[in-house]
């Protein structure tokens, strides 16, 4: 049988590395069935040109993974393609929290044949099974004998065959410049953002978060060593292709348990299987210096920490007290001390926030060594606590908002700004966050550092300001 992985894009952002679910459930799918990849990312189709391509390839399954951002676009994909006559089956964390929505129960329309709730490494090959002798069940749930929720251990990880997968599709450099770097005789000719996983869960619980509620409150880790040869793996790729490569470890909190963290970085550095990384670290964990001096050697290059907010009260609201905004500038200047900067999440429409809030977070990324922030508005998404404070508040205003995309638009009512203004922060942050003014200001920061870092850091200022919208400096400057 041959099996078709698609993953949506929600028509706005514009993600800079390919999902990890599809790499995984291709590794798992039993032999004798081909699978098929497309990223809506990165091969943009409508709904007609898959249905096209469904059937010109023989399809004989379609899987759909999405986050909530991307699930309007996905049953639409997926009623398309059941249109036609193929079996869809939906996962991923949005179906497992309404799973009724997905199979038309709760009064909407049916977008999927089966659905397939939690982590799949363990329901997938059932549902490639059952799919190839034409006997789909309605759900999938990995449970244990005594019907337990069951998750996986990691210890048995799948091999991702790295070597030999086609990711042409996820190359991130343009087509249209290939020709000019082979001209200039360039050292390489691809360069891949690699998603990968060390673990999964996280304890924290913060309000807002999906996290706990799909991948559980206690860690999961694979074995250093399975972490170490993806690694050579990748890096024997890039040699033989001529490219560049880099790692995103997509774990919620890299550094969750700074014990087996260390342990990990120690391997890597020892193998030899340096690559350059990208990583998610809460900002509490970065107090510990041999630990940010082992992601400096091990290849570490961007940590992506989510601030969120400036105000102490507002982190408290969200259940993020472990966040200490005093500590921020420390851990900033902790990480530039080794050529390692972040990507710094805020959140605006916080229960405390009040006009105002984006220049006074500007203000102080100013202070900062230079950063690469990003913005956006809080997001009740369903079955978190948020969400259901927010309903028995009476705040929700868009109690499906998913199934009516509109980014950047707020689904509730904030408690001390209106929506329109919520809304007009975000713009405002993202367009003097990223003005030639501010990126010309954070270069001239780094003006005594080897030209590489600041080449890098230019390039990535670039990319960020185009990653979700067309920026424009909205209304004048504020002082």
């Amino acid at each position: 049988m041959r099996i078709l992985l698609y993953n949506p894009d929600n028509g706005v952002t514009a993600n800079f590395m390919p999902h990890l679910w599809m790499f995984l459930l291709q590794a798992l799918t039993p032999a004798g069935h081909e699978v098929l990849l497309i990223d809506g990312n990165t091969q943009p189709m409508s709904d007609a040109e898959i249905v096209r391509f469904v059937l010109a390839k023989g399809i004989g399954l379609v899987g759909i993974g999405a986050m909530t951002r991307m699930i309007a676009k996905a049953y639409r994909v997926a009623d398309a393609i059941r249109a036609a006559g193929v079996p869809v089956v939906m996962g991923g964390p949005h179906v497992t929290e309404l799973p009724e929505e997905a199979l038309g129960r709760d009064g909407g329309p049916r977008h999927a044949d089966a659905v397939a709730l939690g982590e799949a490494d363990e329901t997938w090959p059932k549902i490639v099974a059952d799919a190839a002798r034409g006997a789909l069940k309605e759900r999938y749930v990995p449970v244990d004998a005594f019907g337990q929720e069951r998750k996986p251990d990691l210890q048995g990880y799948p091999k991702i065959p790295w070597d030999s997968l086609d990711i042409d599709q996820f190359n991130r450099i343009p087509g249209f410049v290939r020709p000019i770097m082979e001209h200039f005789k360039v050292g390489w000719e691809t360069f891949h953002i690699i998603p990968i996983e060390s673990g999964r869960g996280c304890p924290y619980g913060c309000e807002f978060c999906t996290v706990t509620g799909f991948f559980g409150d206690s860690i999961r880790f694979r074995s250093n060593q399975s972490i170490v040869e993806e690694l050579l793996l990748l890096k024997a790729r890039a040699r033989r292709t001529n490219g560049q490569v880099a790692v995103f470890f997509v774990d919620d909190n890299f550094a969750i348990n700074g014990k087996r963290t260390k342990s990990l970085l120690r391997d890597i550095i020892a193998a030899k299987a340096q690559v350059s990384w990208v990583g998610q670290i809460s900002a509490n964990l970065l107090r510990d210096e041999e630990l940010v001096d082992l992601i400096a050697d091990s290849g570490g290059r961007w940590i992506f920490i989510g601030m969120e907010s400036l105000d102490p009260a507002n982190l408290a609201s969200v259940n993020k007290s472990f966040n200490k905004p005093g500590e921020y500038a420390a851990v900033l200047e902790r990480l530039a001390r080794r050529n390692i900067y972040a990507i710094t999440s805020f959140i605006f429409g916080l229960d405390n926030d009040t006009p105002g809030v984006a220049e006074r977070t500007l203000s102080q990324i100013r202070e900062w060594p230079p950063v690469l922030p990003v913005f956006g508005q809080i997001t009740p998404f369903p079955a978190t606590p948020l969400y259901t404070r927010l309903e028995k508040e009476g705040r929700l205003t868009r109690p499906k908002h998913w199934l009516d995309f509109a980014p950047f638009h707020m689904a509730h009512t904030p408690l001390r700004m209106t929506a329109a203004e919520v809304q007009d922060e975000v713009q405002y942050a993202w367009a003097n966050a990223y003005s030639p003014a501010a990126t010309r200001r954070a270069i001239d920061s780094i003006a005594n550092e080897p030209a590489p870092y600041k080449i890098s850091h230019l390039i990535a200022r670039l990319f960020f300001r185009g990653i979700y919208f067309p920026r424009k400096p909205i209304g004048p400057a504020r002082p």
